[in-house]
């Protein structure tokens, strides 16, 4: 593996803002803000807490945590599985003498990398000597990389003080529930003090513990983001007290995640029919969260052995058997690529304040959604038919608002056009004004209208912010006019 897996030039192509709201409490469009300069250096690197480093910087996971202290309806993990990409999915589970094996590897090949996190596919705080001893030995070899943890909240109380001495400042705690009634609905059984507990007495304990350890956890420093799997019926109209509590005591953000339902995954709520939030309700829920914790909208669901930007994953090319013996790491390229990244930001954010001004004089206009077919660097860089997601945004003329990622089903497979992708991808772009591509064939161009799809390509490899509020102002003057605003 002599090849740098991520060139430079497709990534080194700026945007962001963690903030759903663009203000300055997450790290913002605009960059630190108000924000206190120890949290705004724990951030700006890290793609799962900024929005704007998501599309600057990889994160990678080490399977070392297989064993889990509690049963989640929504879960089901699964080892040897390059087929699904979910929380609790791995290909291999590794010894942490593996993972930071592993971990060089990437690194040396990957300058992106800013991020180590054991995300599973257990829980990290259920299997604590292989976390911390993976973390000791990631830090020792690679000192600048930001290590993080996920966890379900049981054990963590017990392991805050170690969390701190190993130089964790990131954890993920999934809190689903903040009242035992619902709680019981959603964990069939946790294992605490040497006794499996049931029912609402198991969900008692994790609710006590989680909020015990997420208290612990913002009083040491620990930036804490708080992901919700949001389960229709369930916790739908739960969420926003959720949201209310973790706010109350610390948490940085609140991821809110649609519930992976399918019966070939094999968990209960699969097997019993239990359906997933759709694209517009997800959103929905968002909404009504706005001025609470702030949100992250940017989420992946990654498998607990994902590699490389969010929304792709290299995982399968750095299996063990196909990394170095002894790999060697050397920060050349990453020193080159930081360098690249500090320009991008600059110009990015120049384009973005330029095409504010000009749309500044036109009227205001209702917000449009805007869909972006990237593959990272905050720029409209990829071909419509090998999308497999649209990231959404809202503009107005004078805001330009990340709202999240719609999934679609690429439409070239093999090199050819799948009409059958056609009816998924249309249902992910509902309410979506315009579709922003590098390029397009005529015949899904065509199929697209014919359903009330526009999609352009006029913007092609320019800024994402930028060509959004430059694409309304053409729409705002073409109606001014009155003209056709398809733009």
């Amino acid at each position: 593996m002599d090849r740098q897996v991520i060139s430079l030039p497709s990534v080194a192509k700026a945007t962001g803002g963690c903030s759903s709201t663009g203000d300055s409490a997450c790290g913002s469009s605009s960059g630190q803000g108000d924000m206190p300069a120890e949290v705004w250096a724990k951030v700006k690197d890290h793609p799962c807490y900024s929005e704007e480093a998501h599309h600057y910087f990889a994160r990678m996971h080490v399977a070392v945590a297989p064993a889990c202290n509690i049963q989640c309806n929504y879960c089901n993990r699964k080892f040897d599985c390059s087929n699904e990409s979910r929380p609790g999915v791995v290909s291999e589970k590794l010894t942490p003498e593996d993972a930071v094996r592993k971990v060089i590897a990437v690194a040396a090949k990957v300058p992106q990398l800013s991020v180590l996190g054991i995300a599973g596919p257990g829980d990290a705080l259920a299997n604590p000597h292989k976390t911390f001893k993976t973390f000791e030995l990631v830090d020792k070899a690679l000192p600048h990389l930001k290590l993080c943890l996920s966890t379900n909240g049981l054990a963590l109380p017990d392991y805050v003080d170690q969390i701190k001495d190993f130089n964790v400042d990131h954890v993920t705690i999934t809190i689903s529930m903040v009242d035992p009634e619902i709680g019981e609905q959603i964990y069939p059984w946790i294992f605490y003090n040497h006794r499996r507990w049931t029912g609402r007495d198991a969900a008692k304990i994790l609710h006590e513990r989680q909020m015990e350890g997420l208290e612990a956890l913002t009083s040491a420093g620990i930036l804490v983001k708080v992901n919700s799997v949001l389960i229709p019926g369930v916790n739908d109209h739960h969420m926003a007290e959720i949201n209310r509590v973790v706010k109350s005591k610390g948490a940085f953000l609140h991821n809110v995640m649609p519930l992976i339902s399918d019966p070939a995954h094999g968990t209960h709520y699969g097997l019993t029919g239990q359906r997933g939030p759709t694209p517009m309700e997800l959103q929905a829920v968002q909404e009504q969260l706005e001025g609470g914790a702030k949100l992250m909208r940017h989420c992946r669901q990654c498998r607990a052995d994902a590699v490389g930007l969010l929304g792709e994953d290299l995982g399968s090319d750095f299996t063990l058997d196909k990394i170095e013996a002894e790999p060697v790491y050397t920060p050349d390229a990453r020193d080159v690529y930081m360098g690249v990244v500090e320009q991008e930001r600059t110009d990015r954010h120049t384009a973005e304040d330029e095409a504010r001004e000009a749309a500044s004089f036109a009227e205001p206009g209702a917000p449009l959604l805007v869909a972006i077919a990237t593959k990272g660097g905050g720029r409209i860089n990829q071909h419509f038919g090998h999308a497999l997601e649209f990231q959404l945004y809202q503009v107005d003329g004078r805001e330009v608002r990340f709202l999240g990622v719609r999934r679609a089903d690429n439409y070239c497979k093999g090199g050819f056009g799948e009409d059958d992708s056609m009816e998924t991808i249309i249902k992910a772009l509902s309410g979506v004004s315009v579709v922003m591509v590098a390029r397009i064939g005529d015949c899904p161009k065509k199929s697209l209208a014919e359903a009330g799809v526009t999609v352009i390509d006029d913007y092609a490899h320019e800024y994402i912010e930028a060509s959004a509020l430059a694409w309304w102002s053409r729409v705002n003057a073409d109606r001014a006019n009155g003209l056709m605003a398809s733009a």
